[in-house]
């Protein structure tokens, strides 16, 4: 693992919370988009070096169940990877448990891969990696 990818905050109303972040950062969001395969909505913030994404859901999705156990908050921690595969085939070798066998198309441009919370003391990490061209 390279660097701190992004630190992912589940939220209820996107649009609102544009709005908060935008405020408390002082900058607009550079990018929203769909990501067909957690069925959510993304929207992402850079603040130097750092990215904060805000993830919201459509009711039937991961997010709206751990906003509607939890409340908004911290959701996630991504780790830039330089070989997702590779990455996973280190954790699963070393006993933790992942939640694909195959890396996802993210956001972002990334293929993602998340480790279960109960591998890592109930924390959810994401694993990240820019899509190249010979990934797609």
């Amino acid at each position: 693992m390279r660097k701190i990818e992004h630190i992912g905050i589940a939220v209820a109303d996107l649009k609102g919370a544009n709005k908060l972040y935008e405020k408390l950062l002082g900058v607009a969001p550079y990018k929203q988009e769909h990501v067909e395969s957690e069925n959510v909505i993304t929207s992402f913030f850079r603040v130097g070096p750092n990215k904060i994404e805000l993830v919201s859901g459509n009711g039937e999705d991961a997010i709206t169940k751990f906003i509607e156990k939890r409340g908004e908050g911290i959701h996630h921690i991504a780790f830039d990877v330089p070989d997702i595969k590779a990455e996973m085939n280190r954790l699963a070798a070393e006993g933790f448990r992942l939640l694909s066998d195959e890396p996802k198309q993210g956001a972002d441009n990334k293929l993602v891969c998340f480790v279960h919370p109960k591998s890592c003391n109930g924390v959810l990490i994401e694993l990240c990696q820019e899509i190249r061209n010979e990934d797609v």
